[in-house]
This record gives structure tokens, C-alpha cells and sequence, in this order.
């Protein structure tokens, strides 16, 4: 038996041989990951500077922007330290550290949008008890339990992790991955597996339950209400449910290729889906919560204006 301590470094063979249009794929990736940032940037420091967007439903979403920079900022620079090179290895210490800050972004994001969509029923169903239901110190309560549950919650499976004796340092991946990674160890993996099992239902299934429930509320109340009731939840929820569509279409096709064999699937497809959830999501919440949410709309173009009148 191998010990692990052998394997200083993992080989990530995903990356195919891009010859000198790896310089490309460069340039792209950083441009990317320069408009995720600013676009992320932007809308937090709008939402924080001003007064009038000091409600729940923007003081979460700004937790949400937070969390799209804080994933980013565990899968972009790592990409642009490998595209340059023709080989492609990470360090145990920096694998697991990405494992770690990869797995606690999707369960932020996750736990995040489930207290959007209660924030969206109160405020469609009980409008006239929403202020007193969701105060400042339950908004900052909240946001406190959703990084601190995501935070303590995969601390589990890093130190199952770290504990395995692994046969092997290569895996086809673009990034470290827990099931890939557990998958080389030659000692027994039954504990991993199982709580790798139950992590994800806490993380996905969990979360969905205040999802559907404050969604059915919300739907009885849009059939039964008023028109000026259902064009308020179309124009406040339909972004949330968008974010909430393309995060879990980009985090299921993850499971599938973890956990089923998908090499009936072109290895194109499959790099550009496994990297779908950490590189649309953080472009994707910008655009479509500045673009459908009238008050932050108007401030973006208030401070575009400013700026550009005092120049």
C-alpha cells in the first residue's frame, strides 16, 4: 500500500492540448474573470452605498454577489496559473483548500436563494407583517447562519479527506473534485461516500424545502390576488427563480459526472458544463438582478450619470 504522503502534487489530465491558443484561452478566461469581478463589485457597492436599498431583499442579495466573487476567487486564478503550462498539477494543500472553498460556495448560493424566496413571500403574501417579520437583526441573523452553516458543514469531509491513503494522483478533472479525489484512495471510502451522500442532500434538498414552500404560497396568492398582486411577484421573483434555474442546471450536470459514467458525452461538453456553475452564475446574477430590479437599475444609472457629468 501506498502512502499518501507520496503524492505531494494531483495531475489534472482534463485540460487537452490547446498548443498556442492556450495564450487565448488566457486572455479569455482573465477577461472573464475582470468582468465577473467588476460586475459583482459594481452592484455591492451600489446596494451598500445607498440608504434606500438597505432592505432585506438587496441586503441578501448582496450576501449573494458576495458569494459569486468569493467562488470565482477559488476557481479563476487557479485557471490562470494552469492554461499557460503544458502540464497541469496542484499541490495536496492547495487541492483540498479548492475542494473546500468550491463545495461552501454551492452551498452559500444554495441556502442564500432559499432565504430570498422567503423574503419573497413575506413580502407578497404578508406585505403589511413583513417589516416586523423580517427586521434588520433577523436579515443579519440569517445571513450569519448561511455562511456559517456552509463554513462548519464541510469542515467533515476535508478532514475525512485528509485522513485517506491514496494510491494514485491523477485525475481527469480541470479542478480538484471531492468524489474524484476520494476515488484514488486505496483504503476504505465508506464513511467519505456516505457523508459525501448526505452533504449533498444537505446542501440541495435541504435548502429546496423553504424554496417550494414559500413558491406554492406565493402562487395561490397570484392566483387569487389582484393584478397589481401578480405583476409584483413577476417582477421580484422572476429573477430569483431564473438564478435559481441556471445554479441548479449547471450544479446537477456536476453530480451527474461525478457520481454516473458520462463519457457518452463529448469531452467538450462536459468541461464547459462542469465549469458552467462557477463561471455563468457570477455573470449571470448581475446582469439579471440589475437589469430586472427597478430600484437598482435607476441607481446604477444615477451613479453612471454622476460619474460621468464630473468628468
Amino acid at each position: 500500500m501506498v502512502n499518501s504522503s507520496q503524492f505531494p502534487y494531483f495531475i489534472l489530465t482534463a485540460y487537452l492540448d490547446m498548443g498556442y491558443l492556450k495564450y487565448l484561452y488566457f486572455v479569455i478566461v482573465l477577461m472573464l474573470y475582470i468582468v465577473i469581478v467588476f460586475a459583482n463589485a459594481f452592484l455591492i457597492v451600489t446596494i451598500c452605498m445607498n440608504r434606500s436599498l438597505h432592505e432585506p431583499m438587496y441586503v441578501f442579495l448582496c450576501s449573494l454577489l458576495v458569494n459569486q466573487l468569493y467562488g470565482s476567487a477559488g476557481l479563476f486564478p487557479f485557471l490562470l496559473l494552469q492554461i499557460p503550462f503544458d502540464t497541469h498539477t496542484i499541490s495536496r494543500s492547495m487541492c483540498f483548500l479548492q475542494i473546500y472553498c468550491l463545495y461552501t460556495y454551492a452551498s452559500v448560493e444554495f441556502c442564500n436563494l432559499a432565504v430570498m424566496s422567503y423574503d419573497r413571500y413575506l413580502a407578497i403574501c404578508c406585505p403589511l407583517h413583513y417589516k416586523a417579520r423580517l427586521t434588520s437583526n433577523k436579515v443579519a441573523l440569517f445571513i450569519a447562519l448561511i455562511w456559517l452553516y456552509s463554513l462548519i458543514k464541510f469542515i467533515i469531509p476535508l478532514y475525512l479527506n485528509l485522513r485517506l491513503t491514496l494510491c494514485g494522483n491523477v485525475t481527469d478533472r480541470l479542478y480538484c473534485h471531492n468524489y474524484h479525489v476520494v476515488k484514488l484512495a486505496c483504503s476504505v471510502t465508506t464513511v467519505n461516500n456516505i457523508y459525501g451522500l448526505f452533504a449533498t442532500f444537505l446542501t440541495v434538498f435541504v435548502p429546496l424545502f423553504p424554496i417550494l414552500f414559500s413558491y406554492t404560497k406565493i402562487l395561490r396568492v397570484c392566483v387569487v390576488g389582484s393584478k397589481e398582486t401578480r405583476q409584483k411577484a413577476v417582477s421580484t421573483c422572476s429573477p430569483h427563480i431564473a438564478s435559481l434555474i441556471n445554479f441548479s442546471f449547471g450544479c446537477c450536470f456536476e453530480i451527474f459526472q461525478s457520481r454516473f459514467n458520462m463519457t457518452s458525452v463529448p469531452r467538450i461538453i462536459r468541461i464547459v458544463l462542469s465549469l458552467y456553475f462557477l463561471t455563468i452564475q457570477p455573470i449571470f446574477n448581475p446582469v439579471i438582478y440589475g437589469l430586472r430590479l427597478s430600484k437598482i437599475r435607476q441607481m446604477c444609472r444615477n451613479q453612471f450619470w454622476c460619474r460621468k457629468l464630473k468628468l
